[in-house]
């Protein structure tokens, strides 16, 4: 049942967008990849929690997961509480991720930000054994990941590093596209909102091409790390 990498997003989408080309180059290379969605969507202006849920199945499949979960929390209005991190804790416990991926520390949306550090409070506490869980009757290990991370959203952020997704571009923009009642679609009736456009469409392959061309590859995706990074030597660089 052990991950390697867990990727978390407030709404389902969220992780598609920010980080689909790196889980889909990371699974090619037969790391076991899981994704966890705060809450349905269930605001979002187009659509329903019933067809985020299957749009999110179908990127599912697209990327390759090993692993899918929802844990229902309110869109909109979940909190950096006790009872929101001791959920996060038990899915940290249970899967025992080397790395986990997380929301943009900073946002349009609000619940981006706040998932980031909902997460990043859970991961730190995750790893205190005198915080017991218990999960299908058992006593959980503690667990805090090697690496935790924080993909890039609407914003332009800086990232801190930018990983090279050249070849798995195509696979990011199916996965992301599976969520078609979220994104550029002409014949729909619903209302518009910033991400329905079809400037938004594009940009999901522009802007992975630019930090590619900025870094000297096809594409990237970056990312921000609130911890300093060290390498071992310099065959880690593109």
């Amino acid at each position: 049942m052990k991950l390697d990498i867990l990727a978390i997003g407030a709404h389902p989408d969220d992780v598609e967008l920010g980080c689909g080309g790196t889980l889909a180059k990371m699974i090619s290379q037969n790391y076991k990849v899981g994704i966890l969605d705060l809450t349905q969507g269930e605001l979002g202006t187009r659509g329903t929690y019933q067809t985020r849920k299957s749009e999110a199945d179908l990127a599912s499949r697209i990327l390759g997961v090993f692993y899918r979960d929802n844990l229902k929390f309110k869109d909109g209005f979940f909190t950096n509480d006790e009872f929101h991190q001791l959920e996060i804790i038990k899915i940290i416990r249970k899967y025992r991720p080397n790395i986990i991926l997380a929301n943009a520390i900073e946002d349009r949306h609000p619940d981006h930000g706040k998932a980031a550090k909902l997460v990043n409070d859970s991961i730190f506490l995750s790893g205190l054994t005198k915080i017991e869980t218990i999960l299908d009757g058992n006593f959980q290990e503690r667990w805090r990941p090697k690496h935790t991370f924080n993909y890039i959203q609407w914003k332009e952020l800086k990232p801190d590093f930018v990983i090279d997704i050249s070849g798995f571009l195509d696979i990011k923009v199916q996965a992301c596209l599976a969520y078609k009642t979220q994104f550029y679609d002409p014949e729909s009736k619903e209302l518009d909102t910033p991400i329905t456009s079809l400037n938004f469409k594009k940009s999901i392959i522009y802007r992975a091409e630019n930090l590619g061309r900025l870094v000297g590859c096809d594409a990237g995706e970056g990312f921000t790390s609130a911890s300093w990074i060290g390498l071992k030597d310099f065959d880690n660089f593109i």
